[in-house]
């Protein structure tokens, strides 16, 4: 009964760390689809921006990587794979995730932090010439960076995050409604485009088409020059007398036949 519990648990174990490392290489994945994406959209004159992918230095994270292993390996083809020492191993690992007496607090944030893949990994950005593939700035935070450089880099994390949220990747979203179009991947951007400049703004919308992003955006009226070849319709909100507030909603053409009228 004994050796059939501890092949149980390790086998256990050993599914578990192949789940881990398969949602692992989900995010390898995912990141390089949407760098076909970001590598068709211009950053600055001749350069577009990359995401890049590190082992995390953190001591919890890779010292749960090494237990992890270590509980796996040698669990096929070994004469002594359900060894007392292997049984010890997974059992300690396993004390750990139910939580210590005296630690279970400390245990469950631990837990929590160990087995969320994505802190298996440090990002950052390269900004490269797109003609040699060469670097030309490596960006880890941006520190240092003017008002519109900073904005252009947020919205390339932003449209990054969220195309990675979706399942998004060289402009399709996943699944089979992929290839049509057809999914569902609204977004709402409030006011992020009032004070940015508007070459930051255009590039952001831009990097949201190219994903294939369905955007409502509220934005004041003197951005809308700008936002204007990206929408298909606007509500157009007016308080005239502070009391409240009327919505007309107009297609993006009934909008320009209505601003030449009142030019």
């Amino acid at each position: 009964f004994k050796e059939s519990l501890n092949q149980n648990t390790i086998h256990e174990v050993v599914a578990f760390n192949a789940f881990l490392d398969s949602r692992r290489q989900d995010i390898v994945n995912r990141i390089g689809e949407i760098n076909l994406s970001l590598a068709g959209i211009e950053y600055n004159a001749g350069r577009h921006i990359q995401l890049e992918h590190q082992n995390s230095t953190d001591l919890d994270v890779r010292q749960f990587g090494t237990d992890l292993r270590a509980c796996s390996e040698g669990t096929i083809g070994d004469d002594d794979q359900y060894s007392e020492q292997k049984y010890l191993q997974v059992a300690r690992l396993i004390e750990r995730f139910r939580g210590r007496d005296g630690y279970t607090t400390l245990d469950e944030r631990w837990t929590a932090k160990v087995t969320d893949v994505r802190n298996w990994f440090t990002f950052s950005a390269s900004e490269k010439w797109t003609e040699t593939g060469e670097e030309f700035e490596h960006f880890t935070d941006s520190g240092g960076k003017s008002g519109g450089q900073k904005e252009k880099l947020a919205y390339t994390i932003l449209a990054a995050a969220l195309a990675f949220q979706f399942g998004l990747a060289s402009g399709n979203g996943a699944g089979k409604n992929a290839g049509s179009g057809r999914s569902f991947r609204f977004v709402v951007i409030d006011e992020a485009f009032g004070r940015g400049s508007d070459e930051s703004a255009r590039y952001g919308l831009e990097l949201f088409q190219r994903m294939k992003l369905q955007l409502l955006i509220v934005t004041p009226l003197q951005k809308i020059h700008v936002i204007e070849p990206f929408v298909s319709h606007v509500g157009f909100v007016a308080n005239t007398n502070g009391d409240d507030s009327q919505l007309r909603n107009m297609t993006i053409q009934e909008y320009r036949d209505e601003r030449d009228r009142r030019a």
